[in-house]
């Protein structure tokens, strides 16, 4: 018992002291920061997979008083982040949990704290990140209309074009926050997670973008959202519009990350090179809607069953 007691007090203070090392270099560190931005939560995801939940919370607790005085208000913003998502991973991997769920699970959690970051930087520091860039993009179309103005060629109804593209922009902005979180949590696993593997950790692994499948419930999701696009009109900038903008934005790029997998099952099963499955995944971005109309057969009809029985006989 002593001897795990001192291990648990020897670790964590190794850990701590690391965290608040690339810590203190994201913070402080223009260029290197941004690089290290991304392993701070590697010393507690270590930490939390080797040892209990109770024992790892207690050193995050501490990381993040550490990260206080280390870089004031804004390193402890930054603490909050990175600190409990270094114990998700680790206490998924601790788990044996897979690596979809560490995705849902790291994904959620960001999206959690970048909102509630978000509305206390509007309630105690008058600081709303969203208006400014608005803000910022009223300034560019005011400035472009302008000197398009000053030569003759500024189009007709460009004063309305423009503010319905803002307030479009406004609407489809909850689906691109949603996607950026989800995409900087992947980051973080993808770079993570091999580091933790060198370190002797049994970490999970993602199975073959090839073999990625919805559940066939988001087909239903996407039948619903385009039926009711079809005979129910939103005035644009309500709730109901931007409810199903969004919904639309989300399930679209579902059912293209759907298609896309079809393709490079179709790749693989047929034996084709891996150069030609990049360009198909390339080609597939333009041919965005052709792609989810695969995705939709795919899901609806098991198309990689035909296939399947097609080219492996």
């Amino acid at each position: 018992m002593q001897r795990n007691q001192t291990s648990y007090l020897t670790y964590g203070a190794a850990m701590i002291a690391l965290f608040a090392i690339l810590l203190a270099m994201s913070v402080y560190v223009p260029v290197l920061g941004f690089f290290t931005s991304f392993v701070v939560p590697l010393p507690l995801a270590w930490y939390s997979a080797r040892f209990e939940r109770k024992q790892a919370a207690f050193v995050v607790i501490i990381a993040l008083l550490i990260s206080f005085i280390i870089g004031g208000v804004f390193g402890l913003i930054f603490g909050l982040l990175v600190g409990p998502l270094g114990f998700i991973i680790g206490d998924s991997i601790r788990a044996k949990k897979s690596k979809l769920y560490m995705l849902m699970a790291t994904g959620l959690f960001l999206l959690l704290m970048t909102a509630a970051q978000y509305i206390l930087s509007v309630l105690f520091f008058n600081m709303n990140v969203l208006k400014q860039f608005i803000a910022t993009i009223e300034v560019y179309y005011e400035q472009l209309g302008n000197i398009m103005s000053s030569v003759g060629q500024l189009p007709e109804g460009y004063d309305e074009l423009v503010r319905q593209s803002i307030i479009l922009i406004e609407s489809i902005m909850p689906s691109y926050f949603i996607g950026a979180v989800f995409i900087s949590a992947w980051l973080y696993l993808i770079i993570n997670l091999p580091l933790l593997k060198k370190l002797k950790l049994d970490v999970p692994k993602f199975p073959k973008f090839m073999h990625f499948r919805l559940p066939k419930a988001v087909l239903w999701y996407y039948l619903i959202v385009s039926i009711f696009s079809l005979f129910v009109s939103y005035e644009v900038g309500t709730f109901g519009y931007l409810l199903f903008v969004n919904a639309a934005i989300i399930l679209r790029a579902l059912l293209f990350l759907q298609g896309v997998s079809l393709i490079h099952y179709y790749f693989y099963v047929k034996g084709l090179p891996k150069w030609s499955m990049i360009f198909a995944t390339f080609f597939a971005i333009p041919l965005f809607t052709f792609t989810i109309i695969v995705g939709v057969l795919d899901l609806g009809f098991n198309i990689r069953g035909f296939i399947k029985d097609r080219y492996k006989k």
